[in-house]
């Protein structure tokens, strides 16, 4: 049985869903990289500190013990680019021996899919899954749980992704 405190959570991430609340404040949703989870969201506070945690692997469950399931793009998408340096300040790769160093304590970086459609598919049918897709990629199968805002360099790369169709997303 859930507790009041789980309810309140639960209704708490619905109403920053619905109203348009980021985790870094109000970002455009056409300039912005949406953070997804499933239909039915994991039990956690998805604010900034929490995202970076999740995403390093330092929280590995949620408030329910569901097992959180973090995953990335190819470290040369120019999604995953804009999501490492606004969420972790730094560009993919730069972090390659905290990656080392948490390999020999048994933890993996968080998995790679190929695509934004395979991180909408893999998000939409895994349990405790955790992803994130240009803004105009979010569709009815997954959740935007946070908006981060996408470096002035990389803002006309996200323009023109968005202005094409994914293969495979019809």
């Amino acid at each position: 049985m859930r507790s009041v405190l789980t309810d309140w959570r639960v209704l708490l991430a619905i109403l920053a869903i619905s109203t348009g609340l980021t985790a870094t404040g109000l970002a455009r949703a056409d300039e912005s990289i949406a953070v997804i989870v499933g239909k039915t969201p994991p039990h956690i506070a998805f604010d900034r500190a929490n995202l970076e945690d999740i995403f390093l692997k330092r929280i590995q469950v949620d408030d329910d013990r569901t097992a959180l399931v973090p995953l990335n793009l190819a470290s040369t998408d120019p999604v995953r680019v804009a999501f490492s340096l606004s969420l972790l300040g730094e560009r993919p790769g730069a972090r390659q021996s905290y990656w080392t160093e948490r390999y020999f304590q048994g933890i993996s970086p968080p998995y790679t899919v190929h695509s934004q459609e395979a991180m909408l598919r893999f998000v939409a049918d895994t349990a405790g899954a955790i992803g994130y897709v240009a803004s105009c990629r979010v569709d009815a199968r997954v959740h935007a749980v946070a908006h981060l805002p996408v470096p002035a360099e990389l803002t006309s790369q996200l323009h023109q992704l968005c202005e094409k169709t994914e293969p495979g997303s019809e």
